[in-house]
């Protein structure tokens, strides 16, 4: 089944210390083609894009950049590996990396949300 991510939105439900989205944070995606694009805002981060490749099973090869609320420019990099949920909406694992600041890495988790 390939997944197809345009006009979803997500909520981060767990994150890694040293990352920066919470549960304030929304992610809006589109997609053409294998190309999904997105915009996010909320908590710490002020303004916030990201660009991906999906594969025929829906995972993300995708990198990131925003502001956040120090005024700092943050950039990474993630994988997302998708999981449909009974009722139709899709949960993201996420692991990922700073490509900035510390250069750390973590692990969070993303749902769909509806509205």
């Amino acid at each position: 089944m390939l997944l197809n991510y345009n006009n979803r939105k997500f909520r981060p439900v767990l994150n890694s210390e040293t990352g920066e989205v919470s549960g304030d944070t929304l992610f809006r995606y589109r997609q053409k083609g294998s190309i999904v694009t997105g915009e996010y805002s909320g908590g710490a981060i002020i303004a916030g894009n990201l660009i991906a490749k999906v594969d025929e099973a829906g995972n993300l090869d995708m990198r990131y950049q925003h502001i956040n609320t120090d005024g700092i420019i943050m950039t990474g990099k993630c994988s997302s590996a998708p999981e449909v949920l009974s009722d139709g909406r899709i949960r993201l694992h996420e692991t990922w990396q700073w490509t900035s600041g510390d250069l750390s890495s973590g692990n969070s988790i993303v749902e769909e949300v509806n509205s």
